[in-house]
């Protein structure tokens, strides 16, 4: 298969100290035109023949992008990061790790994925989210604000997280029906998320991951269950069982 790009003598030094180039398109193809300029990438392994780049964006280390996928803006991708399909990338997003975006899925803003974390279908990851560890994000989930989802979560269908949200342990959420959650509660002004996983309800805080039970317990310890902080979260909690069927 001839070549349908070339890399050109533009270059950046990225934060790592890595030149990379901008790359030429030899061919025309999909909404490319030859002679059209792209962004950046360290070497042509990174790039595959029919995938895009434009803007700004930069791809390099180990990382790949493939089949009909596409980065631009800010976008940098790199370590061992494997984008492909009909995924986008742009924004000021950052792909890095062991990550894979795949299929119609959609990465934007200054959302970040990392670690072995899967994105694929039409998932849609924006805002400053953070998606990391083993966690998979499918079907026509949406994840944006500040939310956090890690370790072995799934979220799927047609699930809507936003805010301050932290998902992870072995949660698995397929709609709005199985997460709520609280922000600025407690002594700290914190986001307090309730999910249902396979044991039943389980609460993120902090760095407390538990049963709603084991969670209430904590509470009774730390504050009093007769404290304003302790009636607040026992409330919160007797809400969030009501509306998840704890």
């Amino acid at each position: 298969m001839s070549k349908k790009f070339e890399l050109t003598s533009e270059f950046i030094v990225n934060a790592l100290g890595v030149k990379l180039f901008r790359i030429k398109a030899l061919a025309s193809f999909s909404d490319v035109t030859i002679g059209d300029l792209g962004g950046f990438v360290e070497k042509e392994d990174n790039f595959s023949t029919e995938a895009q780049t434009s803007g700004d964006a930069q791809t390099s280390g180990d990382a790949q992008t493939s089949g009909d996928a596409q980065t631009s803006g800010d976008a940098r991708i790199y370590g061992d990061a494997w984008i492909y399909g009909n995924a986008q990338i742009y924004g000021d997003a950052r792909i890095s790790g062991d990550a894979q975006i795949s299929g119609d899925a959609q990465i934007s803003g200054d959302a970040q994925i990392y670690g072995n974390a899967r994105i694929y279908g039409d998932a849609r990851i924006s805002g400053d989210a953070r998606i990391s560890g083993d966690a998979q994000i499918s079907g026509d989930a949406q994840i944006s604000g500040d939310a956090q989802i890690y370790g072995d979560a799934q979220i799927y269908g047609d699930a809507q997280i936003s805010g301050d949200a932290q998902i992870y342990g072995d949660a698995q959420i397929s709609g709005d029906a199985h997460l709520i959650w609280f922000s600025k509660v407690g002594s700290e002004n914190g986001t307090l998320t309730v999910f249902k996983a396979e044991a039943g309800l389980k609460v993120t805080r902090g760095c407390f991951l538990g049963t709603d039970t084991e969670f209430l317990a904590a509470v009774d310890i730390k504050h009093g269950a007769d404290s304003r902080i302790g009636k607040e979260y026992h409330l919160l909690i007797e809400v969030a069982r009501s509306r998840l069927g704890g």
